[in-house]
């Protein structure tokens, strides 16, 4: 099982940019749903399967304008996307969401696929770090959950078909055993994009380095030559 307490701590300005607006949501989640986990789950997991869905498309384009390999990350993000429509999948029988729930979910995923996209071609980095900073979130939710689950506080109930069959569960499976899972898969999702976020910075910073190599090196070979020059 991946780490459940890991937090990127953020390095840079994007960074907490990403962070402040994860920040934001949350508390926009915790005011709305408070403690109807099963009905917040419905909505995020909504939300949640729009970033890889989204960055899978744009850099399916991209390879394909740029006639470059994509190295993997367009599979990886659009496993993520249909991991995160199985979640919703499962907790649609869980929750049961009514009209107006419904209604929510079509308006915050229309506003969230458009905010991603333009997000996501003005800076990769920052998308995948605030994806990053989402599934932190969604762990720590996930935690809180099962805990009410595992008190009594929330009735546990048998786990749905859907998730029997997506995770291979037992047949005697609860709703417990599905959040553990959930949860599981929202750490990996974390450690992806957290990943994705430090390989865009490591390119970035690998061409600043060999750009100002290359300068230093041309200034060198100049100022050799006006020596030379110089000198006869």
């Amino acid at each position: 099982m991946n780490n459940l307490n890991k937090h990127f701590e953020p390095k840079n300005f994007s960074d907490k940019v990403a962070l402040s607006f994860t920040k934001f949501l949350r508390f926009l989640a915790d005011t709305f749903f408070r403690k109807r986990y099963g009905h917040r789950a419905v909505v995020l997991e909504t939300i949640a399967a729009v970033p890889g869905m989204v960055a899978g498309m744009l850099l399916h384009l991209k390879s394909l304008r740029k006639m470059e390999d994509d190295r993997g990350w367009i599979k990886t993000l659009l496993d993520e996307a249909e991991n995160e429509r199985m979640h919703l999948m499962t907790f649609i029988h869980v929750a049961k969401p009514t009209f107006i729930e419904r209604m929510i979910i079509l308006i915050a995923q229309f506003i969230f696929i458009v905010t991603y996209a333009i997000i996501y071609l003005i800076s990769q980095r920052t998308a995948h770090r605030i994806v990053g900073y989402f599934e932190e979130e969604a762990v720590i939710s996930y935690t809180e959950y099962l805990h009410e689950l595992e008190s009594g506080a929330i009735p546990d109930e048998p786990a749905p078909e859907v998730a029997i069959n997506y995770w291979n569960l037992p047949l005697h499976a609860t709703l417990k055993d599905v959040v553990r899972v959930i949860r599981d898969d929202e750490a990996g999702h974390r450690d992806v994009n957290h990943n994705f976020a430090n390989v865009i910075d490591n390119r970035v910073n690998s061409k600043k380095y060999n750009e100002e190599k290359e300068s230093a090196s041309q200034k060198e070979n100049t100022s050799d030559k006006e020596k030379t020059f110089s000198n006869k």
